[in-house]
C-alpha cells in the first residue's frame, strides 16, 4: 500500500467518519474528544480483483471479485495502550463453478497518524472458501491496532482552548481555534484512524484507480 493512498481523513474512509460524538471537529468544538482512532477501509483498497490469467486484466479473465464491507471496531482506551479490534466481511465472487474451491486473500490494518502518516502496518490473510457449484461466498476477518494513549491525548493547553467558553461581543468569539495553525496541528497530531484493506500489487492497485 503506497502512502498516497492515505489521503487526509475526509478522503481516505470509505467506511466510517472523520469525526463521532464527543469529538473536536472543524467547525465546532465540543468539550470531550475521543483518544480512540477512526476505523474505515483506505480508499482504492477495499476491493480487489484476480485474473485468469494473472497477467491479464481483460473483462473476460475475470477470476475472482472480493469487497470489503461491514467494518467494525471495538476500542479498549482502558490503559496506556489503546486497543482497536477491525472485524470485517470479505464477499466474494468467482466465474467459474465447477468446483469447490479455497482462495487466500491477504489484508493489512495500518494505524494513521494524522490523516497522512503511516505509523505501524500488519498484514494477515483471510480465507474465502466457495463449495462446488458456488458462485458465491462469504467470510469475517479480524485485525488489531495499537495507538499509544499518550500520543492520542491532547495537552491541557490545547484543550483549554478548544473548550473554553466564548461570549459574544469578545475578540475571539467568532474564531474557530481549530483556524490557528498550532492548534491544528495539535489536534491532527492526536487523531489517529485504524484502516483496514486489501494488500494490493502495483498492478491491482492501478486497476483499482483506472475503473
Amino acid at each position: 500500500m503506497k502512502s498516497s493512498l492515505l489521503a487526509p481523513c475526509a478522503l481516505a474512509l470509505v467506511l466510517g467518519g472523520c469525526a463521532g460524538k464527543g469529538e473536536v471537529v472543524e467547525g465546532g468544538i465540543s468539550a470531550v474528544r475521543s483518544a480512540c482512532p477512526t476505523v474505515g477501509v483506505a480508499a482504492g483498497t477495499g476491493d480487489v480483483t484476480l485474473f485468469d490469467p494473472a497477467t491479464s486484466q481483460d473483462e473476460n479473465a475475470v477470476d475472482v471479485v472480493a469487497n470489503m464491507t461491514n467494518v467494525r471496531g471495538t476500542c479498549n482506551d482502558a490503559g496506556d495502550q489503546i486497543t482497536t479490534t477491525v472485524t470485517f466481511d470479505v464477499l466474494a465472487r468467482r466465474t467459474r463453478t465447477d468446483g469447490a474451491r479455497d482462495v487466500t486473500l491477504p489484508y493489512y490494518i495500518a494505524v494513521v497518524r494524522g490523516g497522512n502518516q503511516v505509523t505501524a502496518k500488519r498484514v494477515g490473510q483471510v480465507a474465502v472458501h466457495f463449495d462446488a457449484g458456488q458462485a458465491r461466498a462469504q467470510t469475517r476477518g479480524e485485525a488489531t491496532s495499537y495507538v499509544n494513549r499518550a500520543a492520542a491525548t491532547l495537552s491541557d493547553d490545547v484543550r483549554r482552548e478548544l473548550t473554553k467558553k466564548r461570549k459574544a461581543g469578545e475578540e475571539d468569539a467568532a474564531t474557530d481555534p481549530l483556524s490557528r495553525p498550532e492548534i491544528r496541528q495539535a489536534v491532527l497530531s492526536a487523531t489517529f484512524e485504524a484502516l483496514v484493506g486489501f494488500q494490493l500489487t502495483n498492478d491491482q492497485l492501478k486497476y483499482n484507480a483506472q475503473r
